[in-house]
């Protein structure tokens, strides 16, 4: 016997889905110079190398295997991080769709060296896709919301989904008008 159900509609085993603590995680890392721009702050990217880090991970997880990062998205910086500091990326999958998922990331940041609460410096939506061993897309498990947060959470990455969705639409519409048109891009 066979924990997969078949889906009605396809045919297909449905996979079992994975509660979001199943794959949420914490990247924590401390800052040095060598993470600096040239204002004395810690770089956009090394921030943004972390936050893919994390998400990566989770994606890894949460699909059972490889993921490829399709998109960032909203990547915000609150505040500037600076050297020293101690930083805690958490991330986890807000949302999945057949072979896609969107992982929700927060980042914290405090002091190494007091005792203050860690303050959140920036955040990040991410789109990864889960590929087999020959790059291909494979379905990923369904996330199981446990809490009234993690439901916020895939709620409002519904609603970016079909934002992105709309936006590439759009986007592509616009340049089969300009190639009729006659329009080189």
């Amino acid at each position: 016997m066979t924990d997969q159900v078949t889906a009605p509609e396809s045919g297909t085993p449905e996979i079992p889905g994975k509660p979001t603590s199943a794959s949420r995680t914490t990247l924590s890392h401390i800052m040095s110079h060598n993470d600096t721009n040239l204002l004395g702050t810690v770089h956009g990217g090394v921030i943004m190398k972390l936050v893919d880090d994390a998400a990566g991970a989770v994606a890894g997880r949460h699909s059972g295997g490889p993921a490829v990062t399709a998109s960032m998205d909203e990547m915000a910086f609150l505040e500037p991080v600076r050297v020293g500091d101690l930083v805690h990326v958490k991330a986890q999958v807000n949302w999945t769709g057949r072979t896609s998922m969107e992982v929700g990331v927060r980042v914290l940041a405090e002091r190494w060296n007091e005792s203050a609460p860690p303050t959140q410096v920036g955040s990040a939506y991410l789109v990864f896709a889960a590929v087999d061993a020959d790059g291909k897309p494979r379905r990923v498990p369904p996330v199981i919301p446990e809490t009234e947060r993690d439901k916020r959470r895939n709620q409002e990455a519904h609603i970016r989904r079909t934002h992105r969705l709309a936006r590439r639409r759009a986007i592509k519409e616009l340049r089969e008008k300009r190639a009729a048109e006659g329009y080189e891009d």
